[in-house]
């Protein structure tokens, strides 16, 4: 276990810089999930931790240890990558040890070592089959139990799960958590899938251009999202966004748009006049009767039933949004909405940053 410090990271590819200054501390024991869009240089990141991309500004240190001109043999890191990387000509046991015997660690220890990490992953059936006899999530297994029995300090993964199909994905995740719990390995995960993310992580670090947006709690990154791109590249469908102008009817503030429609900003101090956005996330949006307080006419264009829920899209006014509603909803086309207590998230629209109510 370890504790991983990167302080003002840069990297360039010539004269074009891809990685910005970027500064994260990373817990002892922690799991951590690197997170965006593809090219926003989450991947170069973990190359760098690695000791495979050279480092043009900055540091990174492991434990205290500044490794930045460490080879990534001596880094004590292992790294799973995505398409698996297993010899095919090797046994899953002769895959697994291969690092070990490498560094001329005598076989009866490699046997031990296989051997544990094989009843950790549910592997020791298979420990003389051949990779290709192997299903994805097996060969996935092996290349986890490859970097397991070096005992490293930091697992590093870099897109996993990408290859495998949907439900084979959901128990790989659950699996791998579980396992980094057992384990108490600091981890460092790369995905562009929010979900897993957001299932994995104690925490998560948001990408965009070389820079970061938000670190924090999975949820907390959810509840409170630092700024327009954080609000919509976390959650699915993603949050809706109605930009506005802060006006005052008497004691009362609401966010008023070019057609008419106005949103309560209680709680908010928002001068008269700015120009804002205003956030609800589709599950905040609720079905009311029309003649309800704050109920909202909304205009219905689709109803897309998923079995545990229904995502309904329409307008509000001239704004498209999306509504989840927790039951079916019968075939419609209008009905009436109002947002939950709490469900208002304000964004300055210049800057895109958050504004916390007063």
């Amino acid at each position: 276990m370890a504790t991983v410090d990167i302080r003002r990271l840069v990297k360039r590819y010539g004269a074009e810089e891809v990685i910005h200054g970027i500064d994260l501390s990373i817990r002892d024991g922690e799991f951590i999930s690197l997170i965006g869009a593809s090219g926003c240089g989450k991947s170069t990141l973990l190359r760098m931790i690695a000791g495979l991309e050279d480092i043009s500004g900055g540091t990174i240190s492991i434990d205290g240890r500044e490794v930045n001109d460490v080879a990534p043999k001596n880094r004590d890191i292992a790294m799973v990558f995505q398409n698996y990387a297993l010899y095919p000509h090797l046994s899953v046991a002769d895959n697994m040890g291969f690092s070990l015997k490498l560094r001329d660690v005598p076989k009866p220890e490699i046997v031990r070592a296989v051997g544990e990490a094989a009843d950790l992953l549910g592997l020791t059936p298979y420990l003389k089959r051949m990779p290709k006899a192997l299903s994805g999530g097996q060969r996935q297994r092996v290349a986890m139990g490859r970097a397991i029995v070096r005992k490293p300090r930091v697992f590093l993964f870099d897109e996993p799960l990408s290859n495998l199909d949907a439900k084979l994905r959901v128990q790989m995740r659950t699996e791998i958590k579980a396992l980094q719990r057992r384990l108490g390995t600091t981890s460092i995960y790369v995905t562009h899938d929010q979900i897993e993310a957001m299932t994995m992580s104690d925490r998560i670090v948001i990408l965009n251009g070389g820079r970061v947006e938000q670190i924090g709690a999975p949820l907390d990154v959810y509840d409170r999202p630092a700024n327009l791109f954080v609000a919509t590249f976390i959650g699915s469908p993603a949050m809706n966004l109605i930009e506005a102008t802060a006006r005052r009817d008497g004691d009362r503030l609401f966010a008023e748009t070019d057609d008419g429609l106005r949103l309560p900003l209680d709680g908010y101090g928002v001068a008269e006049g700015a120009t804002v956005t205003v956030g609800v996330r589709p599950e905040h949006l609720n079905f009311v009767s029309s003649d309800a307080a704050g109920a909202l006419p909304f205009a219905i264009d689709l109803i897309e039933p998923t079995g545990h829920e229904t995502h309904v899209f329409g307008r509000l006014g001239r704004h498209q949004v999306v509504v989840i509603h927790s039951e079916r909803v019968a075939e419609t086309s209008s009905a009436s909405l109002a947002i939950a207590p709490g469900g208002i998230h304000l964004f300055d629209r210049a800057t895109g940053q958050r504004i916390e109510r007063s």
